[in-house]
């Protein structure tokens, strides 16, 4: 049952054949985590929070700076200094009173992974390095979790789906696209490149989109498949993502089984 509050608050999705109340209780029931509250978290757990999600997970070691507000439009200029997923939870108990937060103010790492995903329904990754991507991939697996990552940099993002563990499709993991990660400083950061701020809010936003497709079962996941979005042309493009046989992680024939080869 929804509350009269509720009832206004979601009437637009209640409204919606594919959602209506079965979709909405869906939608309140889910448990979601955001690995990074930056510039694709920040688009991706407002949205989350606005559509109902019951209960958001932010992890985020960081505190606000100045240059984060160009994008990252969870915060204001009086929450430079505050640490992110603090700042983060009230803008988001602000938005929706009715959505529990969760706030892990920690780097999400080898040792505490596993524990932190077990938490929750799907993971939404956010972050900006290699490392964090290639530990929340592997973590997921393992934890039989659908992992929903965006990335950004410049005027050009993607996004992808990614649930390898479901063996009654030939789904393939974020290593299926990139065996490994690249060597260290051999990517330059978005502090050295560069990123339009709302480039990062059309793929945040975009990442909420499916995330919420996933919790309710609205229409087709891109699970198996990659956007790839640019912003200069205005161009989005859709391709097959197959699986990777040689896959060391989801191949027939594994070679990483835990997670202790990340640092």
């Amino acid at each position: 049952m929804f509350s009269d509050d509720e009832l206004d608050r979601y009437a637009r999705h209640l409204v919606l054949r594919e959602v209506g109340g079965i979709g909405q209780a869906k939608i309140r029931a889910a448990r979601v985590l955001i690995v990074g509250a930056g510039g694709l978290g920040s688009p991706a757990a407002l949205y989350l929070a606005a559509a109902g999600i019951g209960t958001v997970g932010l992890v985020d070691d960081d505190t606000v700076s100045l240059s984060n507000l160009q994008r990252q439009i969870l915060f204001r200029t009086e929450d430079v200094g505050r640490g992110k997923v603090e700042a983060g939870a009230a803008a988001i108990k602000s938005l929706n009173p009715g959505v529990q937060i969760e706030s892990h103010a920690r780097r999400l790492t080898a040792e505490n992974a596993m524990a932190l995903i077990a938490r929750y329904d799907i993971v939404a990754d956010g972050s900006d390095n290699f490392a964090t991507r290639f530990l929340l991939n592997d973590a997921c697996f393992f934890a039989k979790k659908t992992l929903v990552s965006a990335a950004v940099t410049e005027f050009e993002g993607q996004l992808a789906t990614y649930k390898a563990f479901d063996r009654s499709h030939a789904y393939p993991c974020y290593r299926c696209l990139f065996a490994a990660p690249p060597p260290p400083g051999t990517v330059p950061s978005c502090s050295e490149t560069g990123v339009l701020g709302a480039a990062a809010g059309v793929m945040g936003s975009l990442q909420a989109l499916e995330v919420l497709k996933e919790v309710a079962g609205l229409g087709t996941g891109l699970a198996g498949k990659i956007i790839t979005y640019k912003a200069l042309s205005a161009e989005f493009r859709t391709a097959s993502l197959p699986p990777d046989p040689a896959c060391a992680l989801c191949g027939p024939a594994p070679t990483i089984h835990a997670l202790n080869g990340h640092g």
